[in-house]
């Protein structure tokens, strides 16, 4: 590990505060995307203009403009049908608010990136790193495009893959955030024992676990079978191999969707309580009171039919478990303070 030089060492809680802001603003953006999906939100801008786009419309001449564009696609001839541009006005500020949230964050990577570089206040591999984080900032603005495009010609909605990957994506930049504030001021070794190991996995499981809750919010599978335990009156519903090939199911059947979802949630319960109960140690026990409250906030989501506001709880409570399973990784990995 090289040395830090003074500047360096002296800067690192400039850093780390930073790095922390944009997790936070990154938790956020997660929110408003949940918030934009709930609400049916994210096809009423039918443009990418990365640049211009970050000017809402301000006439009425501008309104009725951007309302006629949203006219012609089939969400609103299938479903919005007769939709007054009062209307277009609340899911149009949901789905601006979005992109222009993206844009800000791109700016609250480069700038202070950019002086950190340019003053010698970061070493090489954390402004590696940090560069990591603002591509994969980019591409997840093209991506978001991607995924709207999938919903304007002929689909009322987007795709569940592409909105599942779009949604990964972000928690994968949210944890890369944490994972390099984290580490800043440590000296991490390889996994080497079973529980570091246990705690890799945990990690990626909690990665899949929110990609597997973007195929339930693609497909509005929580809007069904709304009861636990059971599910559909049975522990093991019957139509979760309906499609075929068997696999469609995995991805496009919204019992299936959901039934893997909440298995996955079992999985990762289990798992985590029983890597807390060997570790004995406090981030584990915070992972463990971290995956128990999703796992309640998701029943109670579920029973109540995904209200806007638990929906985006239990949204947020997926962040939560992340960054408390990356939180327990770096400390099992952990060999010095530097």
């Amino acid at each position: 590990m090289t040395p830090l030089t003074p500047r360096q060492t002296s800067s690192l809680p400039y850093i780390r505060g930073w790095l922390y802001f944009v997790a936070f603003l990154v938790f956020c953006m997660v929110i408003v995307g949940g918030a934009t999906r709930l609400t049916d939100s994210g096809l009423s801008i039918t443009e990418w203009q990365p640049l211009l786009g970050a000017i809402p419309p301000f006439t009425q001449a501008d309104w009725l403009a951007a309302f006629e564009k949203y006219r012609q696609i089939p969400e609103y001839q299938v479903v919005n049908n007769g939709m007054s541009l009062d209307e277009f006005k609340f899911i149009y500020w949901w789905e601006w608010s979005h992109r222009f949230l993206g844009r800000f964050i791109g700016l609250a990577v480069f700038l202070p990136l950019a002086y950190f570089a340019a003053t010698g206040s970061m070493n090489m591999k954390t402004f590696l790193r940090c560069c990591l984080l603002f591509v994969l900032g980019g591409l997840q603005g093209a991506l978001g495009w991607y995924m709207v495009a999938s919903g304007l010609v002929d689909r009322v909605d987007v795709s569940q893959y592409r909105l599942s990957a779009h949604l990964t994506v972000a928690t994968v930049i949210f944890g890369v955030t944490l994972w390099i504030a984290y580490g800043l001021d440590r000296q991490r070794r390889r996994p080497e024992e079973g529980r570091d190991w246990m705690a890799m996995l945990i990690v990626g499981l909690v990665v899949i676990q929110v990609a597997a809750g973007g195929f339930v919010a693609g497909l509005d599978a929580g809007m069904g079978y709304n009861t636990w335990p059971l599910m559909d009156g049975q522990v093991v519903p019957k139509g979760l191999f309906t499609a075929e090939p068997w696999w469609r199911n995995l991805f496009e059947n919204a019992m299936t969707v959901q039934f893997n979802h909440r298995l996955l949630a079992y999985v990762l319960a289990v798992l985590i309580a029983g890597y807390a109960y060997v570790v004995q140690q406090r981030a584990a026990s915070l992972m463990f009171a971290a995956v128990i409250l999703q796992v309640a906030l998701g029943i109670w989501t579920l029973l109540w039919q995904v209200p806007l506001w638990l929906g985006l709880a239990h949204q947020g409570g997926a962040m939560i478990v992340l960054a408390a399973a990356l939180w327990n990784l770096s400390s099992a990995l952990t060999v010095r303070w530097a």
